[in-house]
């Protein structure tokens, strides 16, 4: 095996569990905070918007996943319609996306681990917890991938539970309860947080060159993760808030925000000191856990390709001789995790993700356009269904979605094209 050939070892239930960790941690903790902008009828329409987007979306990126089977994703598939710069764009967001949701990721499982030991900082629990998920990443894909399915699986069937637990006790009058309390703005607002719901799931494409049988085997785990996904999504959402309000999952009783809004929803009803309360706490840790092993995988996949490919730095391209992994990739996308989780800027590396991730959904939805026409005779194992509408709405609401961000997050959309251009500019020197 060449130093620059990764090992195939992945399952479709593999990838369905990696699929589904990428992405789980959101119904855990984030979202809620949309709550304050939206209140549930304005978090329910940039919800329905954004579902109907990643539905429309994962369909469409499974034909160019199965396709061109690279483990650069979008950067791979861009570069084959629009040529390197475009590929270079499209790498540096998909790069951006994977490299600065994982810190975000990390503070959330420090807080919630914290609330076990108190006396140990948030910081030190999220650096720990860096430092152990490279570790784990570097040992090996087939180890990382039974590590997420299972973790994967309890955080879905906490999910299940709980829902099942809290159904009772929902009631139609929360969740009219001061739902629409800033109108139309409070949902432009809301739309990242709806987007968290779903973030990273296309992270999938960039398992391909792991995958058994790529072509069926990212089809199947692909489609099977996003139903999954949009599911669990629609029941958290209604059980969380119909227990008393969106209120009370958004504000602790000091008034100060919260990350933990499962946790607050079932103190409504058991009360902390419970096994019901404890056992959603534990439910969120490997929620969290999942989404933090699962990214931090993609994003080594993506930095990989990268170097691979000649776009940044050829110790990046290389694997581990002895786990098959790209241990240098992944180093250097922890030391950067980790420089920017010291930040505290956790809400903005969020925004920032969400940002290279709506980048990369409007040019992979552009890409699969012109390749359909510029390549009419390529293979396509999975053809995106309704063509060309599904790939179109995903386009559509994808930018909508990425100037109401901007519109609410100015200076970071500023700061964010810079990086993108200064990147540009000297890509273009250096090659």
């Amino acid at each position: 095996m060449s130093s620059s050939e990764l090992k195939r070892s992945l399952s479709p239930l593999m990838v369905w569990g990696l699929g589904v960790g990428y992405v789980i941690s959101g119904n855990y903790f984030g979202w809620n905070l949309g709550l304050e902008k939206g209140g549930t009828l304005g978090m329910a329409i940039a919800l329905f918007f954004i579902i109907v987007m990643y539905i429309t979306f994962t369909f469409s990126y499974t034909e160019l996943a199965c396709a061109i089977p690279k483990a650069g994703g979008a950067f791979d598939y861009a570069g084959r319609a629009f040529g390197k710069d475009v590929a270079f764009i499209t790498g540096m967001a998909q790069n951006i996306e994977f490299i600065f949701a994982p810190p975000a990721i990390a503070f959330g499982f420090g807080a919630y681990l914290q609330i076990f030991f108190p006396d140990v900082p948030v910081m030190a629990i999220s650096i720990a917890a860096y430092i152990a998920f490279f570790l784990l990443n570097v040992l090996g894909i087939q180890l990382a991938a039974t590590f997420e399915l299972i973790v994967t699986s309890i955080a879905v069937g906490a999910i299940v539970i709980f829902c099942f637990y809290t159904s009772p006790h929902v009631s139609i009058a929360h969740l009219q309860k001061n739902a629409f309390p800033l109108g139309w703005f409070g949902s432009f607002a809301a739309i990242p947080f709806a987007i968290w719901f779903f973030l990273g799931i296309e992270g999938v494409a960039n398992l391909a060159e792991e995958a058994i049988n790529p072509k069926r085997t990212i089809m199947i785990g692909f489609i099977s993760a996003i139903v999954t996904l949009v599911v669990l999504c629609l029941f958290t959402y209604v059980s969380s808030i119909g227990i008393a309000g969106w209120e009370e999952i958004v504000f602790k009783s000091d008034g100060t925000p919260s990350d933990s809004p499962l946790p607050l929803a079932m103190a409504k009803i058991s009360g902390t000191n419970t096994w019901q309360y404890t056992a959603v706490v534990i439910a969120g840790l490997f929620g969290l856990a999942a989404s933090f092993n699962g990214l931090m995988l993609a994003g080594g996949r993506a930095t990989f390709e990268f170097g691979k490919t000649g776009f940044a730095p050829a110790v990046f391209g290389k694997v581990n001789d002895r786990f098959q992994t790209p241990a240098n990739a992944l180093f250097a996308n922890t030391l950067i995790g980790i420089l920017a989780l010291l930040t505290g800027k956790t809400g903005e590396l969020i925004t920032l993700s969400v940002f290279g991730a709506l980048s990369l959904y409007v040019i992979s939805m552009i890409t699969l356009l012109k390749l359909r026409k510029t390549e009419p005779t390529l293979p396509r194992p999975f053809a995106t269904p309704a063509f060309p509408y599904f790939p179109l709405i995903a386009l559509s609401i994808a930018v909508f979605s990425f100037f109401a961000l901007w519109v609410y997050n100015f200076w970071l959309g500023v700061i964010y094209f810079s990086f993108l251009a200064l990147a540009l500019v000297l890509f273009r020197i250096v090659k």
